[in-house]
């Protein structure tokens, strides 16, 4: 009976640890999507931010205060200073960056670079020295490899878009709406996409002298999200003081913040912690790669973008080289 007990337990946990991340995914892809309608309605980006990461800080604060309990007590000035410049590299400048990029480019060309962000953080650990690299090694030819597939990858989708296959019919939108279907602005989206996987990238070296300077990951997650939001709504206010672009109400808008917040922040935050505990730190970004097929997949049957020979062979590149390096890593 007792063995049966165990393998029963096992069994559980072998299965709810991927249908974690692939939950995770499903709410990245999610947050992308209803992002995207958002900013093309006309929400103004910083708006959305700040709101977001208050919500965020919202739904993160019941689990700092369960299981971190009186942790708040020990933060001091040199602690917040870390913390301020976390929420700075880590989400006011990077998601600053990202959803202008969104908003010139689609959801599916997007959400690559979410997948090179680790290939990002690898090389600038190279550039510190926190990170060993042994070129005559196996695992250093495999990390090669996958970063060249990526980089590849990435610049495939960026330069090349050959045939469009119109698989299936859009539901929301149709193929003859050209000014819904293709980037406003490609090339200004990328470029600000790529400096927002390289804030992020250095977001991870910031994060790890946080965790030092205060051990506290709900504490510190919850803080990060509401200074980050106080700093992007200051930049906001600056830019844009008019009270309608500030204001929410009943419809899309409001649920793309409370689902990303509740959902993609705090939904997403407590998985992974969850996942890391169990499967280690390697485990959860393995899982990226299905962000990129589920909203290729619903960026084409939702809003009509065409899926094309070179966002395939592209997006395929990328999945298999992140798979090399993280394979190679662990």
């Amino acid at each position: 009976m007792d063995i049966d007990g165990a393998g029963t337990k096992a069994a559980a946990a072998g299965w709810k640890a991927p249908a974690s991340m692939v939950l995770v995914q499903l709410f990245i892809t999610g947050m992308i999507m209803l992002s995207k309608v958002s900013i093309g309605g006309g929400m103004f980006i910083f708006a959305l931010l700040a709101y977001r990461s208050l919500f965020g800080a919202v739904f993160i604060l019941p689990f700092a205060l369960i299981f971190e309990r009186g942790k708040w007590r020990d933060m001091d000035w040199r602690a917040f200073g870390w913390i301020f410049f976390n929420a700075f590299i880590g989400y006011a400048v990077p998601m600053s960056l990202y959803f202008y990029g969104l908003k010139d480019t689609t959801a599916s060309y997007a959400v690559i670079f979410i997948n090179i962000i680790p290939l990002f953080a690898f090389i600038l650990s190279l550039m510190f020295r926190l990170e060993t690299f042994e070129i005559g090694s196996i695992v250093g030819v495999l990390k090669i490899v996958g970063v060249l597939l990526s980089v590849g990858g990435t610049m495939l989708v960026s330069l090349y878009k050959g045939k469009s296959l119109h698989l299936w019919n859009s539901i929301l939108q149709h193929q003859n709406e050209p000014a819904t279907k293709t980037a406003t602005n490609q090339l200004r989206g990328t470029i600000l996409l790529v400096a927002s996987s390289f804030a992020y990238a250095c977001w991870y070296l910031v994060q790890s002298k946080v965790l030092k300077v205060y051990p506290y990951k709900y504490w510190s997650s919850m803080i990060t999200c509401l200074v980050g939001g106080f700093q992007v709504a200051f930049v906001g206010i600056i830019l844009r003081r008019h009270k309608s672009a500030w204001k929410l109400g009943w419809d899309l808008n409001l649920v793309t913040v409370v689902y990303s917040g509740a959902l993609a922040t705090a939904g997403k935050y407590s998985l992974n912690s969850w996942v890391v505990a169990k499967r280690g730190p390697a485990y959860p970004p393995m899982f990226n790669p299905l962000s990129v097929v589920f909203t290729v997949v619903l960026d084409s049957v939702l809003m009509g973008d065409d899926v094309t020979v070179g966002s395939i062979i592209g997006t395929a590149m990328v999945i298999v080289g992140l798979y090399l390096f993280l394979w190679a890593k662990a």
